[in-house]
Protein backbone atom coordinates (compact mmCIF):
# COMPACT_ATOMS: atom_id res chain seq x y z
CA UNK A 1 0.00 0.00 0.00
CA UNK A 2 1.61 3.65 -0.97
CA UNK A 3 0.31 6.95 -1.12
CA UNK A 4 -0.01 8.43 -4.82
CA UNK A 5 0.41 12.02 -6.31
CA UNK A 6 -2.90 13.84 -6.51
CA UNK A 7 -4.49 13.13 -9.68
CA UNK A 8 -3.39 9.18 -9.66
CA UNK A 9 -6.13 6.87 -9.79
CA UNK A 10 -5.81 4.06 -6.96
CA UNK A 11 -7.69 1.95 -4.51
CA UNK A 12 -9.18 4.25 -1.49
CA UNK A 13 -8.74 3.09 2.34
CA UNK A 14 -9.45 5.03 5.03
CA UNK A 15 -9.33 4.54 9.05
CA UNK A 16 -11.94 6.13 11.31
CA UNK A 17 -9.90 8.95 13.82
CA UNK A 18 -9.89 8.48 17.11
CA UNK A 19 -12.73 7.81 19.25
CA UNK A 20 -14.60 7.41 15.83
CA UNK A 21 -16.40 4.54 14.29
CA UNK A 22 -17.95 3.32 11.42
CA UNK A 23 -20.00 0.17 10.07
CA UNK A 24 -20.33 -0.59 6.74
CA UNK A 25 -23.99 -2.67 5.72
CA UNK A 26 -23.47 -5.95 3.48
CA UNK A 27 -19.82 -4.80 2.39
CA UNK A 28 -16.74 -6.88 2.87
CA UNK A 29 -13.83 -4.31 3.88
CA UNK A 30 -10.20 -5.35 2.57
CA UNK A 31 -8.09 -4.47 5.89
CA UNK A 32 -4.70 -3.79 5.50
CA UNK A 33 -1.71 -4.98 7.86
CA UNK A 34 -1.69 -1.55 9.37
CA UNK A 35 -5.33 -1.43 9.77
CA UNK A 36 -6.51 0.41 6.62
CA UNK A 37 -9.70 -0.30 5.32
CA UNK A 38 -10.77 -0.59 1.53
CA UNK A 39 -14.39 -1.44 0.25
CA UNK A 40 -12.88 -1.72 -3.02
CA UNK A 41 -13.44 1.74 -4.72
CA UNK A 42 -11.22 3.39 -6.96
CA UNK A 43 -10.28 7.13 -7.08
CA UNK A 44 -8.05 9.94 -7.18
CA UNK A 45 -7.70 13.21 -4.76
CA UNK A 46 -6.87 16.34 -5.91
CA UNK A 47 -4.48 18.99 -5.03
CA UNK A 48 -6.60 20.53 -2.48
CA UNK A 49 -7.35 17.32 -1.05
CA UNK A 50 -10.61 16.49 -2.56
CA UNK A 51 -11.77 12.42 -3.35
CA UNK A 52 -13.64 11.60 -6.40
CA UNK A 53 -14.65 8.54 -7.02
CA UNK A 54 -13.88 6.50 -10.40
CA UNK A 55 -14.84 3.28 -10.42
CA UNK A 56 -14.68 0.21 -8.67
CA UNK A 57 -11.92 -2.11 -8.08
CA UNK A 58 -13.57 -5.25 -8.78
CA UNK A 59 -15.02 -3.74 -12.39
CA UNK A 60 -11.41 -3.26 -13.41
CA UNK A 61 -10.30 -4.91 -16.59
CA UNK A 62 -7.07 -6.62 -17.38
CA UNK A 63 -6.70 -6.77 -20.82
CA UNK A 64 -3.25 -8.34 -22.26
CA UNK A 65 -1.56 -7.22 -19.61
CA UNK A 66 -3.66 -3.62 -18.95
CA UNK A 67 -6.04 -2.23 -16.55
CA UNK A 68 -8.63 -0.68 -18.06
CA UNK A 69 -11.12 0.87 -15.63
CA UNK A 70 -15.02 0.74 -17.27
CA UNK A 71 -16.00 4.11 -16.59
CA UNK A 72 -13.13 6.17 -18.30
CA UNK A 73 -14.30 3.90 -21.00
CA UNK A 74 -17.85 5.08 -20.55
CA UNK A 75 -17.10 8.60 -20.15
CA UNK A 76 -15.50 9.06 -23.54
CA UNK A 77 -18.46 7.01 -24.92
CA UNK A 78 -21.03 9.33 -23.66
CA UNK A 79 -19.11 12.66 -25.63
CA UNK A 80 -20.63 11.32 -28.28
CA UNK A 81 -23.77 13.40 -29.63
CA UNK A 82 -25.55 10.33 -30.62
CA UNK A 83 -24.89 7.77 -27.45
CA UNK A 84 -27.54 7.99 -24.81
CA UNK A 85 -25.44 5.84 -22.47
CA UNK A 86 -23.14 2.87 -22.20
CA UNK A 87 -21.95 -0.19 -20.12
CA UNK A 88 -18.60 -1.43 -20.63
CA UNK A 89 -17.71 -5.03 -19.72
CA UNK A 90 -14.83 -7.59 -20.00
CA UNK A 91 -15.31 -10.66 -21.64
CA UNK A 92 -13.17 -13.72 -21.97
CA UNK A 93 -10.74 -13.71 -24.73
CA UNK A 94 -7.96 -16.80 -25.20
CA UNK A 95 -4.91 -13.90 -26.28
CA UNK A 96 -6.09 -11.32 -24.44
CA UNK A 97 -7.83 -12.83 -21.40
CA UNK A 98 -10.45 -9.98 -21.89
CA UNK A 99 -11.32 -8.34 -24.70
CA UNK A 100 -13.17 -4.69 -23.96
CA UNK A 101 -17.35 -4.89 -25.10
CA UNK A 102 -19.24 -2.00 -25.06
CA UNK A 103 -23.08 -2.14 -24.91
CA UNK A 104 -24.20 1.29 -26.32
CA UNK A 105 -27.99 2.54 -25.61
CA UNK A 106 -28.01 5.17 -28.88
CA UNK A 107 -30.39 7.96 -29.95
CA UNK A 108 -30.14 7.05 -33.54
CA UNK A 109 -28.16 4.75 -35.85
CA UNK A 110 -24.26 5.00 -35.57
CA UNK A 111 -21.61 3.36 -37.52
CA UNK A 112 -18.93 1.60 -35.89
CA UNK A 113 -16.11 2.40 -37.54
CA UNK A 114 -16.81 5.76 -37.18
CA UNK A 115 -17.33 5.46 -33.36
CA UNK A 116 -13.77 3.82 -33.10
CA UNK A 117 -12.10 7.10 -34.70
CA UNK A 118 -14.07 8.84 -32.44
CA UNK A 119 -12.79 6.99 -29.32
CA UNK A 120 -9.35 6.70 -30.47
CA UNK A 121 -8.87 10.61 -29.98
CA UNK A 122 -9.97 10.45 -26.81
CA UNK A 123 -8.04 7.11 -25.78
CA UNK A 124 -5.22 4.83 -25.75
CA UNK A 125 -5.51 2.68 -28.31
CA UNK A 126 -5.72 -0.46 -26.25
CA UNK A 127 -8.71 0.84 -23.76
CA UNK A 128 -10.87 1.61 -27.10
CA UNK A 129 -14.01 -1.78 -27.37
CA UNK A 130 -13.17 -4.47 -29.69
CA UNK A 131 -16.36 -5.40 -29.75
CA UNK A 132 -19.38 -3.52 -29.81
CA UNK A 133 -23.57 -4.06 -28.98
CA UNK A 134 -25.79 -1.43 -29.95
CA UNK A 135 -29.29 -0.91 -28.52
CA UNK A 136 -31.89 1.68 -28.06
CA UNK A 137 -32.85 -0.15 -24.67
CA UNK A 138 -31.30 1.30 -21.51
CA UNK A 139 -28.15 -0.43 -20.26
CA UNK A 140 -28.43 0.66 -16.77
CA UNK A 141 -30.97 0.74 -13.98
CA UNK A 142 -33.37 2.71 -12.60
CA UNK A 143 -30.56 4.06 -9.71
CA UNK A 144 -27.99 4.80 -13.23
CA UNK A 145 -26.25 1.81 -12.57
CA UNK A 146 -24.68 -0.55 -14.33
CA UNK A 147 -25.15 -3.75 -13.56
CA UNK A 148 -21.62 -5.35 -15.15
CA UNK A 149 -21.98 -9.24 -13.81
CA UNK A 150 -25.62 -9.13 -14.58
CA UNK A 151 -24.32 -8.15 -18.58
CA UNK A 152 -21.06 -10.39 -18.80
CA UNK A 153 -23.36 -13.43 -17.65
CA UNK A 154 -25.77 -12.68 -20.55
CA UNK A 155 -22.74 -12.64 -23.10
CA UNK A 156 -20.58 -15.19 -22.14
Amino acid sequence: YEELPPGTVGEIFMRSGRGATYKYLGAEARISPDGWESLGDLGKIDEEGYVYLTDRRGDMILSGGANIYPAEVEAALSEHPDVVSSAVIGLPDEDLGNRIHAVVQISQPINEDELRVFLNERLVRYKVPRTFEFTTDAVRDDAGKVRRSALRDERS
